[in-house]
C-alpha cells in the first residue's frame, strides 16, 4: 500500500483554491515508488516501470524487450536517479505533482505526466 501518510499529505496539498507544483523531497518520492508501478507515455510509447524496494527497476514497453536497471534516491538533491545497462553515470530526475497528477522533470525532457498504481503491474490487467 502506498503509505498512508504520504497520501493525507497529497491531499492537503490538493485543498488549496489554486492548484500549484510541488516539488517531492526525497522520502516522498521514495514513498511514492517503492514497490509501485508508474504508468506513462515516453516519447509517444506507453510504458509501465516498476519500482522495487530493492533498488532494481522494470521498464517494460509492449511490443519490446523489459529491461532491468537500477533506482535510487538522492537526498541532497530530492531526486529519483536511474541506470541502465548501457549507461555510463546515473541520471537523476526530479519528480514534481500539480492537480494530482504527477510529473517526471529533467533539463533535457519536458514534464512528462504519470500515474502510480500499487504493487508491481508490469502488464495491464
Amino acid at each position: 500500500m502506498i503509505r498512508r501518510a504520504f497520501l493525507i499529505g497529497l491531499v492537503a496539498l490538493a485543498l488549496p483554491a489554486h492548484a500549484q507544483s510541488v516539488k517531492l523531497k526525497a522520502h516522498e518520492i521514495d514513498a511514492l515508488l517503492s514497490g509501485n508501478t508508474a504508468i506513462g507515455k515516453w516519447e509517444g510509447q506507453a510504458y509501465r516501470q516498476y519500482f522495487a524496494p530493492d533498488g532494481t527497476t522494470i521498464y517494460a514497453q509492449q511490443g519490446a524487450r523489459s529491461a532491468l536497471g537500477l533506482w535510487r534516491i538522492d537526498a541532497d538533491k530530492d531526486e529519483y536517479q536511474s541506470i541502465w545497462p548501457r549507461d555510463a553515470d546515473w541520471e537523476g530526475w526530479f519528480v514534481m505533482e500539480w492537480d494530482g497528477t504527477f510529473y517526471w522533470v529533467s533539463k533535457k525532457t519536458p514534464p512528462t505526466p504519470f500515474k502510480l498504481v500499487e504493487g508491481e503491474q508490469l502488464v495491464a490487467p
